[in-house]
């Protein structure tokens, strides 16, 4: 089975969904780790579950403020993938 421009359009094309759905999430993770890790070294407390808990915590509030704009992204990506279809 041969690899045709097709298959690779629609890799392509996962692969940017992928992207630009796990940015914002992965974004905010990191911002808030930033935050916390400059809070840290002001305070000089190494607390490891001080990085993970508000990191985890802002991520989930994220995933669920975007999760309609990721459910439409979705959607529209799998309407595209039926078009290909035989």
């Amino acid at each position: 089975m041969g690899v045709d421009d097709s298959m690779i359009a629609m890799l392509r094309e996962t692969l940017l969904i992928v992207l630009k759905i796990a940015a914002p999430i992965l974004a905010a993770g990191m911002f808030v780790g930033l935050v916390v890790s400059f809070v840290q070294s002001i305070t000089t407390i190494q607390d490891q579950t001080l990085t993970f808990v508000p990191k985890i915590c802002v991520m989930v509030v994220v995933a669920a403020v975007l999760l309609p704009w990721i459910a439409a992204r979705l959607v529209e990506y799998a309407g595209e993938l039926f078009q290909f279809a035989p």
